[in-house]
């Protein structure tokens, strides 16, 4: 996303204000922070006129519930072979 406004050569702050955040809030969202508003992502999406991107936010990097499900599944133990 920065590099798509540095090309635009708008400023970090304009940026903000017309994404209606503050600058330390849209500098989390260039470094990538996933704990920033999706609503904000999705208008930031818009002033880039890249909203048809909006669907890789929200594509899963994997699937919780099978990596729950996988740690929560009983796993097999090796009887160790005693000699003698």
């Amino acid at each position: 996303m920065r590099q798509l406004r540095i090309a635009r050569h708008e400023m970090q702050q304009r940026f903000a204000d017309r994404l209606g955040v503050s600058r330390p809030t849209l500098g989390r969202m260039e470094s990538g922070d996933p704990g920033v508003s999706i609503g904000a992502w999705v208008k930031a999406l818009e002033l880039l006129d890249r909203l048809d991107e909006f669907d890789l936010l929200l594509a899963p990097g994997e699937n919780l519930f099978e990596k729950y499900e996988q740690e929560s599944a009983p796993r097999r133990k090796r009887v160790s072979r005693k000699l003698g």
